[in-house]
């Protein structure tokens, strides 16, 4: 198994930055990629952004490209997820998650989810 824990979520002006970090621990190496998903109250869990470990491609929604960065440190096998200009429409719950694909998008293709990480952002 894998345990994903999140941290750095609060609360931002908009237009404000926040880097969220996702730490990993437990069987990483059966892991491809990494990938961030949000969930606003009463919608569904969307695709943010993902990084694969080798080579740290990256892949992202349209609504948050030239925003967000992905990034990762194989060391601590930690992924970050750093977000400038940000918008009210970005609130929501942050997750990670691992999947064994190369460029996964969809919630299904994910295997293990962190808890979770509050972004709120005020106008």
């Amino acid at each position: 198994q894998v345990q994903l824990v999140e941290s750095g979520g609060g609360l931002v002006q908009a237009e404000g930055s926040l880097r969220l970090s996702c730490a990993a621990s437990g069987r990483t190496f059966s892991t491809y990629a990494m990938g961030w998903f949000r969930q606003a109250p009463g919608k569904e869990r969307e695709f943010v952004g993902g990084i694969t470990w080798s080579s740290g491609s990256t892949w992202y929604a349209d609504s948050v490209k030239g925003r967000f960065t992905i990034s990762r440190d194989n060391a601590k096998a930690t992924v970050y997820l750093q977000m400038n200009s940000l918008k009210p429409e970005d609130t929501a719950v942050y997750y990670c998650a691992t999947s064994r694909l190369r460029a996964p998008t969809r919630r299904m293709e994910y295997d293990y989810w962190g808890q979770g990480t509050q972004v709120t952002v005020s106008s």
